[in-house]
């Protein structure tokens, strides 16, 4: 029988692989069940291993799958980890149903790098990745720093341009006008915290007036090749 952190828990990570095909990132979980420290998620998850109830892929990011529910009936999420959204595109309905979108360089998943650059080459973005209002460019991104999100070094995101964000939106931030980042937003009084996916990193927090929002990830696209 579980406990009702474990259950929580268990339904968290169901609601999140369902709704986006990615399972939450520590920090998500932690919020969600209101905990104070990563390490107790950590015990909840191999309790949860160890019952039966998800499992970890070896080798992956954000990498737990729900196994079953604690009525005994198989999970409906078990969908590839790394996904944006689990919606299946055929590939003879990509280019009907695309836009070409303006590539404007590498973006840091990790140290802050250069400014982004002028537009590199463009990319046919699905559009169901799109939404309906504003403007849309991609990035490559350069570096491991939002791995737990599921964005990995190589990978291209979709932004959608905007100048605001809300607690939680994961955000090309411009630092001083010199160096570009794509992490996650939180605001703090008159400061803002660019939080990493990967402990390995530190959070970078910066006084409000030296950071612009450049705009809010929508959508990935990775290749296999």
């Amino acid at each position: 029988m579980l406990t009702k952190k474990q259950l929580g828990l268990l339904k968290f990570i169901n609601k999140s692989l369902q709704a986006n095909g990615i399972s939450p990132s520590f920090d998500e979980m932690k919020e969600a069940l209101d905990l104070k420290s990563k390490s107790g998620i950590h015990r909840l998850i191999t309790a949860l291993e160890e019952r039966g109830f998800i499992k970890r892929l070896a080798h992956r990011a954000r990498a737990l799958e729900v196994v079953k529910m604690p009525n005994g009936q198989e999970s409906k999420s078990e969908l590839p980890i790394n996904k944006i959204g689990p919606k299946v595109i055929r590939f003879e309905d990509l280019k009907s149903k695309s836009q070409e979108l303006p590539v404007m360089g590498k973006i840091a998943a990790g140290t802050p790098i250069d400014a982004i650059n002028d537009v590199s080459h463009h990319i046919s973005v699905p559009n169901e990745m799109l939404t309906n209002q504003g403007n849309h460019y991609a990035l490559e991104i350069k570096g491991d720093s939002m791995i737990e999100a599921g964005i990995n070094d190589g990978d291209v995101v979709v932004i959608r341009e905007q100048n605001s964000a809300n607690n939680g939106d994961i955000v090309v931030a411009l630092i001083e006008g010199q160096e570009a980042t794509l992490k996650r937003f939180r605001r703090d009084g008159t400061s803002i915290a660019l939080e990493p996916a990967n402990s390995a990193y530190e959070t970078l927090v910066v006084p409000d007036n030296l950071i612009e929002v450049q705009g809010r990830l929508v959508g990935l696209i990775r290749s296999y090749q």
